[in-house]
């Protein structure tokens, strides 16, 4: 009987040690900042969380229910309750359905949106979710302004660069290029091929990223030919839900994306895809 108290004694000893190895080696060789960008499987829809190499979180869309909570909550932890900043591309239902659910569930800084204004249920709850959030400051989204990522990394707002508040909603998407040191993301929403050309005059090679995420979730409308060549992506990921009833992505697209020399990712057959970069390689999680 009296042999299990040095045991236990030793045991405790041990675990000390273990844990100031753990303590010491965290202090001389701490992680590198990262930046992650997940996008994140809610089905048929788009929601993107991007965290800095600061701890600076964003959330971009919310697809089109509760599903985005859950995913969260896997990239977040249980215990994190905030977010520096919601964006909505656009008034879709398939983008903003679970915005309503992250201001009831998170204490929300920030939130930017296109300024369409729609009269969808989806809209007039995720208006009725930021009214009631206290303290959330809202603006429009224009280009030439950037969002601080922290650590040195940024998002660049690359349209709407005009009023589009009487435009088609997919016409009028936010989109961003996110960049972090020599690595780089461009997120364009449902934004159509006419747009995409509109950038690629705009800004030309300046367009170029290592992640694509391919636009309306690979509809034939997106994802054009100059786009491609101009970001020269080696990744393009599409937001989509496993066999959903539009079909995407398309044929047609995938042959595009194949055919620019870019890999195919696909949130339909991977789930949430994450993406962490210390800004100079990018790898997948």
């Amino acid at each position: 009987m009296f042999f299990k108290r040095p045991i236990a004694r030793y045991s405790l000893l041990a675990l000390v040690l273990v844990l100031n190895v753990f303590v010491w080696a965290f202090v001389l060789f701490p992680t590198k900042p990262a930046l992650e960008v997940s996008f994140l499987d809610v089905g048929q829809g788009d929601a993107i969380f991007i965290e800095g190499p600061t701890g600076i979180q964003v959330l971009i869309d919310g697809g089109r229910d509760r599903s985005v909570l859950r995913q969260l909550s896997t990239r977040m932890g249980p215990l994190d309750r905030s977010l520096d900043l919601v964006i909505e591309t656009h008034p879709d239902a398939d983008h903003i359905g679970g915005l309503a659910g992250v201001f009831k569930n998170y204490a929300v800084e920030h939130f930017m949106s296109p300024g369409i204004p729609n009269d969808t249920t989806p809209t007039a709850a995720l208006e009725a979710a930021v009214i009631q959030e206290a303290g959330v400051q809202a603006g429009i989204a224009r280009r030439g302004m950037r969002i601080i990522l922290g650590g040195g990394a940024y998002a660049d707002v690359l349209y709407p660069d005009r009023d589009v508040s009487e435009v088609e909603t997919n016409t009028g998407s936010i989109i961003l290029r996110v960049v972090y040191g020599e690595t780089s993301f461009f997120l364009s929403g449902d934004a159509p091929e006419l747009v995409e050309n509109w950038l690629v005059r705009l800004e030309g090679d300046a367009l170029e990223s290592d992640v694509l995420k391919a636009g309306h979730h690979g509809s034939r409308s997106s994802t054009g030919v100059a786009l491609l060549a101009a970001a020269d992506p080696e990744v393009v990921v599409v937001s989509a839900g496993k066999d959903n009833q539009y079909g995407h992505p398309h044929a047609e697209v995938l042959t595009r994306i194949q055919e620019s020399g870019a890999a195919v990712l696909s949130t339909a057959e991977l789930g949430t895809i994450t993406f962490l970069s210390d800004g100079l390689h990018i790898r997948e999680r």
